[in-house]
């Protein structure tokens, strides 16, 4: 086909069709192509008009020209405007074209908002930015949801670190939460407490120490400082700081942040925390987290500081119990609760004369300093009525009634008092309020004294008070005690005296003092939310609340 053929063919056509030569010469255009740019005319170059890719246009009119098919392409012309023109562009080798060279027929269908390949390209495009942009956004949610979720789980390890400080009231206690929930609220692999005990406990004694209290879990700094058979130093009886490679869990080399535990203005040691190979939190919420440890250290410390005080209070509260002829007698006291032990539970023996003894115990209700205090005036005034009237239980505690009523009204306490007479081996006794002693034969029989039982002192003025009596064999014991030995959480008084008579059966050949301790830790899992006393004396053993105060008199 010839040029004036081919122009003669491509005359009607609307589109623009361009013959070309593989160097970019166009070397015939149709009527539609001069038309629409008068630039697109035989023997121009297609190169120089193309506005965007030249080398583009080159190796698609190479491929073209290697390809029988039309394959589709595009390209940008510069209008007579200088305004590039955009053109969908299909060009195949023109096999019928018997000029010298080949030659390349494009057919150029312009690019404009009529096309519907361009709205279509439009609405590809359209589709493809809304997938993005919804991508992006679930991308970002999914991120806030993460970030929300690891803050909720960080939230909530911290308040069960919290909680644990809270509940916690001693310092091993404290100690212990914080080994066991502090590595967690951090995201660390361990932590190491190094602590001031003297400042958080002032010493009453110089060798007092505070091991015996809170455990080897913490590095006591104020302990004299020695070498171990490693070569390091570190305080005596500790074991030795770790270093972060030693932590447990950790793979070594990881981050290790130490941060001084400083609350009410006092520094009160440091908290060494390990990260194995994690990475540590924001510096907010690791202060966040001492602080909180420094502030249960600290008011642990001061229980700590007034326990021992108080401690020390109750124990000097206690009386030295006679040493009675032909008699065993041993006492116990224990807390029921880790509380501040001081309470208004009392026993004590009174040697009446050659063959009477004298034998009390009760409970002023409450605890606390005040009813310590009345314990130690209700202690002294029984002491100068027994001189008076002690061989007489009734008169003792009615004696004993009018004094609460007179100088402690509204205070109201349980008591038991007790004669034990050698010479006719009886024991005569009145309760007010109080839970009946237990005698426990040399075979391990056992009976509560449970009659002569009148209201509690205190309340009831001029209460008239009973008096029993039952009489004592060899080797017997009497067991005196308070209601914390016997009192459990959801349970029947009942049971707690029945127990006490199961257990009985057991102390067959046990002196007083194994008998004392036999009762006041035959419970040792459970919870004593009162105080516990016990005493004994040769068969007569007196009781306080939760810790037997005494054991009946064992006779010859």
């Amino acid at each position: 086909m010839s040029r004036g053929l081919f122009r003669a063919v491509t005359k009607p056509l609307p589109d623009l069709i361009l013959l070309c030569a593989a160097d970019g010469r166009i070397l015939a255009a149709n009527l539609a192509a001069v038309r629409t740019l008068p630039q697109l005319s035989a023997c121009a170059d297609l190169f120089e008009l193309v506005a965007d890719d030249p080398d583009g246009l080159r190796r698609h009119l190479d491929h073209w020209l290697r390809s029988g098919d039309p394959l589709p392409g595009a390209v940008t012309v510069k209008g007579t405007d200088g305004e590039p023109v955009r053109f969908r562009c299909h060009g195949a080798r023109a096999t019928w074209w018997n000029g010298p060279e080949a030659a390349v027929q494009l057919h150029l269908t312009r690019l404009d908002g009529t096309d519907r390949f361009v709205a279509l390209s439009q609405q590809v495009a359209a589709l493809n930015q809304e997938v993005a942009f919804r991508r992006a956004i679930e991308a970002e949610r999914r991120k806030l949801l993460a970030a929300e979720q690891a803050g909720r789980s960080r939230l909530q390890r911290l308040y069960r670190l919290t909680t644990a400080l809270a509940s916690a009231t001693t310092l091993a206690e404290v100690v212990r939460a914080a080994r066991e929930s502090a590595p967690d609220a951090l995201d660390a692999a361990d932590v190491v407490l190094e602590l001031h005990s003297r400042r958080l406990v002032p010493s009453l004694e110089p060798a007092e120490s505070l091991l015996a209290t809170s455990g080897d879990a913490w590095v006591d700094l104020d302990r004299v400082a020695v070498r171990g058979a490693d070569g390091r130093r570190r305080t005596a009886g500790e074991r030795p700081v770790r270093d972060a490679s030693d932590a447990p869990g950790s793979q070594g080399g990881g981050a290790t942040v130490r941060m001084p535990l400083e609350a009410a203005g006092l520094v009160l040691g440091r908290l060494t925390v390990h990260y194995g190979t994690g990475t540590p939190p924001e510096p907010d919420h690791i202060t966040a987290v001492v602080q909180q440890i420094a502030q249960a250290l600290r008011r642990a410390g001061l229980y700590e500081h007034e326990h021992r005080l108080a401690e020390r209070l109750q124990r000097s509260l206690l009386p030295q119990l006679p040493d009675v002829a032909d008699l065993g007698i041993s006492s116990r006291y224990a807390p029921g609760t880790s509380m501040v032990e001081v309470g208004g539970d009392w026993y004590d023996v009174y040697a009446l004369d050659e063959d009477r003894t004298g034998l009390t115990v009760g409970d002023v209700a409450g605890h606390g300093l005040a009813e310590a205090a009345a314990m130690a005036r209700i202690s002294a005034a029984l002491r100068s009525i027994v001189l008076r009237c002690g061989t007489s239980p009734a008169t003792v505690l009615h004696e004993l009634n009018a004094f609460l009523d007179t100088y402690h009204p509204g205070l109201m306490a349980t008591a038991c008092y007790l004669v034990f007479d050698r010479r006719t081996r009886t024991v005569r006794y009145s309760r007010a309020g109080h839970p009946p002693p237990l005698l426990i034969g040399a075979d391990g029989g056992s009976r509560h004294l449970d009659r002569a039982l009148a209201p509690p002192l205190g309340p009831v003025p001029g209460v008239r008070y009973r008096e029993a009596e039952i009489a004592v064999g060899g080797g017997d014991t009497l067991l005196l005690y308070t209601d914390g030995l016997i009192e459990r959480r959801g349970e029947s008084l009942d049971v707690g005296l029945a127990r006490l008579a199961a257990l009985a059966r057991d102390s067959t050949g046990l002196t007083v003092e194994e008998l004392c301790d036999l009762f006041l830790h035959h419970q040792p899992g459970a919870e004593f939310p009162d105080d516990r006393a016990p005493e004994k004396r040769g068969g007569l053993r007196p009781r306080r609340r939760r810790t037997p105060a005494g054991a009946p008199p064992r006779t010859p």
